[in-house]
């Protein structure tokens, strides 16, 4: 499906989905407070789904790794269930399951709260005891991130975002103090981590998650998690967890033929096995699994203190033959391709999740176009609070990539995210994806001379914070990274020195200040009458310039010129005549442009342009990115604390 395809078709945007997703279904979406490995005064109590095992049993360090029988719980649930005494908070342990197939295996809990460091495979016995010190933050939640607040997403990888000297992963309470500062500076207001969840292969970034309640102990302890989670949310910023249920590892310590048999999974690899990245698939037709992923979603939220998660890879989840040839997938009960037993599982999920935390976002990374991602369940939507605009960004970069001469005859591929905009509530995302796999960073992407392609990129994120959307913006982008991202090392923050990266940073403070504080940048985000283009004159297909209109009547103009001729004497239609506050350039030389604008003001005269009542004259500069408001930015409320105090200068 083409970037023009995947989202024509799409729904309404709406309200907040927890307003109007109904009660919280009666399923056991907590089976987190009954699974796993329960430490308590009397001794530990394990608890694990095992059905069609012949006998079940507890090894691990505090019996030598002799087995200790559990016994099957007599209530056709499949459970089976033992409390021990002697476990201990830091032991190690697994279950020793004789499976269907007559084959035993030592398996990790599935519900274990902390797992053995890789390559080891154990589960570890855990509390999750913390005292929390983000009152202020979880109280005011709900409304920091309303759908009409905010949202500057800042997208990390822990293990490669910084290290320590001496190349060792940073602790997560260390990489929550370092985080913290780093966004306050620049003004994101949320970060997403890439997955955290325990995973044995480093490589998969975390996407090939075995241990799905277990912070992976690369980092850190569980609590050192809570510890980086309450620093983040006592600076003022919000966190993201990267949840994956999309998916799972086929290794033989974890899921995967749990009792002998398909639990988790498929029998039928035409269902169970996804081929393009050798795991295996959930059957959301189960219950019990549905119960085991929601209730996870849930224990993240709620013992984590996490404000969102961003679901993986819901495009490999909707449909029955996403990334599989003719005859390597089943059609559904009327012979189509959608997977109903998922979109059921997803429609569960947001309406447990928002049922019981509805000052929290459920956001999908969807590439197609399934109608009603982010419409409430009960009106045949998925319910999902915001999606991935995947769209807007395979046509921007794209768009980006051509040499300048050429673009003037792509202009439809950079104004079509305009059509759908507010079909679906939406995330601008420019993340991990996109820098990897021979893709280039984002400053490779651009065209032309050094400057031309620093120039190019800050006139990319000029019109990405002004285009209607929340924002998500991959680390090292914000200071024009050069490398593409490998795993394996760290950001080269030296660069920061050299004033052309110290000026794409400043510019990301300044357009984050700035998209905070000024309502029309922000507010209206999921608002279709809040957007026009504007007429120019003469009209240039590389000349983008729209309006966005905000929720306390004030107007924001964005224009951005792709290409490095400098416009003089352009005429913009506007909505009236009066003074219009150059807010951004980011041509000023303090970014590292060339200081080519309009003296910070232009004077709008009652001279009609397009169907606009009023217009004036401006110079644009070279691949750059204005942006007029009707209002001096000094005339806005101030932000709220956690921002920068000094980034955006009047």
């Amino acid at each position: 499906m083409t970037p023009s395809q995947t989202l024509q078709g799409a729904s309404p945007p709406t309200t907040l989905p927890s307003a109007a997703a109904g009660p919280v279904p009666s399923h056991h979406h907590r089976q987190f407070e009954v699974m796993g490995a329960q430490h308590r005064a009397e001794g530990t109590r394990f608890m694990v789904w095992a059905p069609n095992a012949r006998s079940v049993a507890v090894v691990g360090a505090f019996n030598g790794w002799k087995a200790q029988p559990l016994q099957r719980l007599q209530d056709g649930s499949g459970r089976w269930g033992a409390t021990i005494a002697g476990p201990a908070p830091g032991d190690c342990y697994k279950y020793r399951i004789q499976g269907a197939d007559g084959q035993t295996v030592d398996k990790a809990d599935p519900y274990a709260l902390r797992c053995e460091h890789p390559p080891g495979t154990a589960s570890v016995v855990w509390d999750l005891q913390y005292e929390w010190n983000d009152h202020a933050w979880m109280a005011a939640r709900g409304k920091r991130q309303s759908q009409a607040s905010a949202m500057s997403i800042y997208e990390v990888h822990l293990g490669s975002w910084q290290r320590a000297d001496d190349g060792k992963f940073l602790n997560y309470r260390e990489i929550g103090r370092r985080l913290a500062a780093h966004c306050q500076a620049l003004g994101f207001t949320h970060v997403e981590l890439m997955p955290i969840t325990e995973h044995p292969f480093y490589g998969s970034w975390g996407y090939q998650t075995t241990g799905y309640y277990a912070p992976t102990a690369r980092y850190g302890a569980p609590q050192d998690l809570m510890a980086m989670v309450d620093a983040l949310h006592q600076s003022g910023i919000g966190v993201i967890l990267d949840w994956v249920a999309s998916h799972f590892p086929s290794d033989a310590f974890a899921l995967a033929r749990f009792d002998g048999t398909e639990l988790y999974e498929h029998a039928d690899p035409r269902l169970g096995f996804h081929p393009q990245w050798n795991s295996l698939i959930f059957n959301y037709g189960r219950y019990e699994v549905r119960d085991f992923l929601i209730s996870n979603a849930v224990f993240w939220l709620e013992k984590y203190h996490f404000d969102a998660i961003r679901v993986d890879a819901v495009a490999s989840m909707l449909y029955l033959d996403f990334a599989r040839e003719p005859g390597q997938w089943l059609p559904n009960p009327e012979g189509g391709n959608r997977n109903h037993e998922a979109v059921a599982f997803l429609q569960d999920l947001n309406r447990s999740v928002y049922g019981q935390f509805p000052d929290v976002h459920v956001m999908a990374e969807e590439s197609t176009a399934w109608p009603g991602v982010t419409r409430p369940v009960h009106d045949a939507g998925l319910g999902f609070g915001m999606k991935w605009n995947m769209g807007w960004m395979n046509d921007t970069l794209r768009y980006v990539a051509r040499p300048h001469f050429f673009r003037k005859w792509h202009g439809d591929d950079i104004r079509f995210s305009a059509v759908y905009a507010f079909d679906e509530n939406f995330i601008l995302p420019l993340s991990h994806d996109e820098v990897v796999y021979g893709k280039g960073s984002l400053l490779e992407r651009q065209p032309g001379d050094e400057w031309q392609c620093f120039a190019g990129l800050r006139a990319l994120y000029g019109y990405m914070w002004t285009h209607p959307g929340k924002k998500l913006l991959f680390m090292g982008g914000e200071f024009a990274e050069p490398r593409e991202w490998h795993h394996e090392r760290t950001l080269d923050w030296p660069l920061w020195q050299l004033p052309a990266h110290a000026g794409v940073a400043r510019w990301i403070a300044d357009l984050n200040a700035a998209y905070r504080r000024v309502p029309a940048l922000h507010a209206t985000d999921f608002e279709h009458g809040s957007f026009g283009w504007a007429p120019l004159q003469p009209g240039d297909p590389t000349v983008l310039a729209f309006l966005r209109r905000g929720s306390d009547g004030a107007t924001v103009v964005s224009i951005t010129n792709m290409t490095p001729a400098v416009h003089h004497a352009m005429r913009i239609g506007l909505p009236h005549a009066g003074p219009w506050h150059e807010i951004l350039n980011s041509d000023a030389a303090v970014y590292g442009g060339s200081g080519v604008g309009n003296l910070g003001v232009l004077q709008a005269a009652a001279e009609p342009l397009a169907g606009q009542p009023a217009s004036a004259t401006l110079t644009l500069p070279p691949l750059a990115t204005l942006v007029l408001c009707d209002r001096p930015i000094d005339s806005f409320p101030p932000i709220l604390p956690g921002a920068p105090s000094n980034a955006l200068q009047p």
